[in-house]
């Protein structure tokens, strides 16, 4: 099978401007990963919220006509939502978002939607509530669904329904979709219960080729990094491409890892080096974590921000705002851009048939 050829996202994939738009509000916008695949999907976004100075200087500085609210999610929605985004209840077509999600406190509860209060996601959820949607797309990483022993995530599905929402999950691996990395998240699509006979929607096919480093790493634009210090720049010299600790010498992986090396299991991620011919590892928001390690495949360093960048399927002029660590921080938190295109289009579809009546 020919592998076809993988491109930088702000030159590939880039569909032809839909007839139809249709609105989307972004809660936990962060740096814009899941906002710009919902707008190539063919969305406008009219409002997107997020609390993180940096990551909101970010969005404002890339899309100067986006209205970005530098705020605190919780002096939001207790307002009138409908009055303060100016639509109508039941006219928003999309409420997306990934809020990150705290245990629940069950004792003596009904678990209804003010048991959740508190946690952030009571305010996805509250949302929901006042502006009743036609969809939403609700993003997280797999492990919710093991989350307190699955009740974190088992509560937020019933809040989901209570709120007047038929649901649809799956967990979806970035590299199906056109990314360089092996990322699982959770997606959660929910429709109104009053359009479910009107609105269909499929998650996305996995494509057939998946890209690895070598597709992505090719003239990345130069940008700020972390260095290794030089000690530890000296070891993952003698780490091989696609190797980890156990490819040393013993007595330096030993000394290295210190109260790591009695610890049970692999510990793969341990001076793990990435490959050029193999998908990254889910970028993480810091460049060097000792348990979690992603070395550069040809030099003994962390991915640069760009590089880390360019692993998400932003575009490469995309401007991250902060010092450095934070823009590591923004980059890792974010959802691959390609991913959020491929589902966001789907939630397109469906709309569309349903305007159709189809």
């Amino acid at each position: 099978m020919q592998k076809q050829a993988i491109m930088p996202y702000d030159t590939a994939l880039t569909p032809p401007v839909p007839a139809m738009r249709y609105t989307d509000i972004e809660l936990f916008a962060g740096a814009g990963g899941l906002s710009l695949g919902i707008e190539k999907a063919g969305f406008d976004t009219i409002a997107l919220i997020e609390v993180d100075k940096d990551a909101a200087s970010t969005l404002k500085e890339n899309r100067p006509s986006w209205n970005v609210i530098h705020d605190d999610i919780a002096n939001i929605s207790s307002l009138d939502l409908s009055k303060f985004f100016k639509i109508p209840v039941g006219a928003l077509d999309l409420l997306s978002g990934g809020a990150p999600c705290q245990s629940f406190s069950y004792a003596g509860k009904r678990l209804g939607l003010e048991d959740t209060r508190g946690t952030l996601f009571y305010h996805f959820a509250l949302f929901l509530k006042k502006l009743q949607p036609r969809t939403f797309l609700f993003e997280n990483v797999r492990g919710l669904l093991t989350h307190n022993h699955g009740n974190t995530y088992q509560t937020i599905l019933d809040i989901f329904a209570e709120t007047g929402y038929t649901i649809q999950v799956k967990v979806l691996n970035a590299w199906d979709y056109g990314v360089a990395q092996k990322r699982e998240r959770l997606i959660t699509i929910g429709i109104r219960n009053d359009l479910t006979d009107k609105i269909k929607i499929d998650f996305p096919s996995p494509h057939q080729y998946k890209p690895v480093l070598r597709d992505v790493l090719e003239n990345v634009p130069s940008s700020d990094g972390t260095a290794y210090s030089e000690y530890k720049r000296k070891i993952f010299e003698l780490v091989p491409p696609g190797g980890y600790w156990r490819d040393i010498p013993v007595d330096i992986a030993k000394e290295y890892m210190k109260s790591c090396w009695n610890m049970g299991g692999g510990r793969t991620g341990i001076l793990r080096r990435l490959k050029l011919d193999e998908p990254s590892l889910t970028v993480l928001t810091s460049p060097s974590q000792k348990q979690t390690d992603r070395c550069h495949p040809l030099e003994p360093r962390p991915f640069t921000v760009r590089e880390n960048a360019r692993i998400q399927c932003f575009p490469d002029d995309w401007v991250f705002c902060g010092s450095v660590g934070s823009q590591y921080k923004q980059v890792g938190n974010a959802v691959p851009v390609l991913l959020a295109y491929e589902v966001a289009s789907e939630i397109y579809k469906g709309l569309g048939r349903a305007q159709c009546g189809d």
